[in-house]
């Protein structure tokens, strides 16, 4: 029996090659140090390749406003960088969106155990008082 094989479409290898070339470009080609560790999370591109979300992440969430500005005002750079490696026809203007997956991921975790101590403080209750 064959196994299927999924195929990825040419939107979703550029993906892939653009977060890791960007990843690479941000951590070595940008010089402004106010920009803190930046990490790519995804990278969406459109059918025909005009323009490309690009999810990221930053570990000081102090810096993330100012992370934002930065990205915005070097994507023209960084997509000038990134013809020189994707070798493709047209490169896509890059839009930088912050990803909060991770801290809403944070929160639902975090709301969980509090549900779940609520719960066992509750369970204990009834058993105590079951016992009496």
């Amino acid at each position: 029996m064959k196994m299927a094989r999924k195929t990825f479409s040419r939107a979703d290898r550029m993906a892939d090659q653009i977060q890791r070339d960007l990843a690479e470009l941000i951590r070595a080609g940008l010089k402004d140090p106010r920009v803190g560790f930046v990490t790519i999370t995804s990278v969406e591109v459109t059918r025909d390749y005009s323009h490309a979300k690009i999810y990221y992440t930053v570990m000081q969430e102090d810096k993330r406003a100012l992370t934002q500005e930065i990205l915005d005002h070097s994507a023209g750079y960084l997509r000038s960088e990134l013809a020189r490696g994707l070798k493709v026809f047209t490169v896509p203007q890059l839009h930088f969106v912050y990803d909060e997956s991770i801290e809403r991921g944070v929160h639902m975790s975090r709301l969980i155990d509090e549900v779940s101590g609520q719960d066992a403080a509750n369970r204990g209750k009834l058993a105590d008082d079951a016992a009496e």
